[in-house]
């Protein structure tokens, strides 16, 4: 099957390679498949494990070391299990490969997607693997009825892909993630955590940028995840990344004031400092920025 693919998991695993075989029915393959062998191809990176699935047989074969095995066991009986109906999905497994969030009834068409298109791209974005499971409860005092949304794969995945949610499901059900959230908290003791900072409306409109670029922008160039759920942006990631990531946020609407200066940008290990004659800035920035935004674009960089 290939070279192996390098995995977001942690890499203790280099013992001699297992196999463990599954018997699965002949509607099973096709939905483990999935479209051009898109679902198969999915639960493998997801989960680390190579997947072979034969067809005349039909056997699946899974590849890796136990812990990839388990994950790719378990992602793939709740495939089989989406095709009969609702999940069920054990929260007490030792994996640390899952993240449930709550989505309001009214929003989970929204955050599906026409044929689950939202849900797949989301997925791809972040090599995660998502359903709705069954664990149906009602919402804490919220009114009406949500649903859980399953969230497998590495921490940072999930994290990209649960704000990708929060930030859908918001703009459907508007504050029911930020409603009750401390404006500017950060978890500042954890190494890994989250910080958010709420914005003014006219703010927003330019912290997300033409079709969201300069979100991406911040997010790529800091190494931060950067979403906007409502007007609240949550930057996810190591301490120095929500750092990086909040003092960026701070320059582009220092921006707007004036002339940004950095100071002790010697000393930094994030800039670069090019002189640029007098004569050449207006070309070098282009129209409205266009030839500097190109470049950022392609470069991840601020």
């Amino acid at each position: 099957g290939g070279p192996r693919v390098s995995t977001p998991w942690s890499s203790q695993d280099t013992m001699p390679q297992e196999v463990d075989v599954l018997k699965i029915s002949n509607d099973d393959a096709a939905f483990i498949l999935g479209k051009s062998g898109r679902t198969k191809e999915k639960i493998a990176r997801v989960s680390g494990a190579e997947l072979d699935l034969f067809e005349q047989s039909l056997t699946l074969e899974i590849r890796g070391s136990e812990a990839e095995r388990r994950r790719a066991k378990k992602y793939v009986e709740c495939v089989m299990a989406q095709r009969v109906g609702p999940v069920t999905i054990d929260d007490d497994s030792e994996d640390d490969d899952l993240t449930v969030i709550q989505v309001p009834t009214e929003a989970v068409g929204f955050v599906t997607g026409s044929q689950g298109n939202f849900l797949r791209q989301v997925e791809e974005e972040w090599g995660t693997l998502m359903f709705f499971a069954d664990f149906r409860g009602r919402g804490s005092g919220r009114e009406g009825q949500t649903e859980k949304l399953a969230i497998f794969g590495p921490r940072r995945g999930r994290r990209g892909a649960q704000l990708k949610v929060m930030a859908a499901v918001e703009t459907k059900v508007p504050n029911y993630f930020t409603g009750d959230s401390k404006p500017d908290e950060d978890d500042d003791q954890d190494e890994w955590g989250t910080k958010t900072l709420v914005l003014k409306p006219d703010e927003l409109s330019y912290a997300l940028g033409k079709k969201g670029m300069t979100r991406k922008k911040l997010a790529k160039s800091s190494g931060c995840i950067v979403e906007y759920v409502g007007y609240t942006v949550f930057m996810s990631g190591t301490r120095e990344e929500r750092t990086r990531a909040k003092e960026y946020l701070d320059w582009l609407f220092d921006q707007l004031k004036g002339p940004v200066y950095v100071d002790g940008w010697e000393e930094r290990d994030d800039c670069t400092c090019v002189d640029v004659p007098q004569d050449c800035v207006g070309y070098v920035t282009g129209a409205r920025r266009a030839t500097l935004g190109k470049i950022e674009e392609e470069w991840g960089t601020l």
